[in-house]
């Protein structure tokens, strides 16, 4: 909660949000391959689509070409839930395949 003096926002008693480096890089290396979709024409700008890395980059995966593809955001964000909506596992559909 931001501190207040008088009713206003005291700005310079927030504190900054730094990600890890690693948080960083995964973010940067997912813009990357987003952009080179785009460009490319695989993807086009709020078509509902993600950039999926066939490897993910947490499992050592890269940003080359071939282990890239494009799915719908549904595909590639779900993660199995039971008949009240409650979150089973933390694995999508997608890696349990593998």
């Amino acid at each position: 909660m931001p501190r207040m003096k008088n009713g206003k926002r005291d700005y310079s008693q927030q504190r900054q949000y730094n990600a890890t480096p690693e948080a960083t890089r995964k973010r940067v290396l997912n813009n990357a391959a987003r952009r080179a979709a785009i460009s490319s024409g695989d993807a086009s700008v709020g078509d509902g689509t993600n950039v999926d890395h066939k490897t993910p980059l947490s499992r050592g995966g890269t940003n080359k070409k071939s282990n890239l593809r494009v799915v719908s955001e549904s595909k590639n964000k779900s993660f199995s839930r039971d008949s009240k909506s409650r979150l089973v596992s933390q694995t999508s559909k997608r890696e349990r395949k593998k």
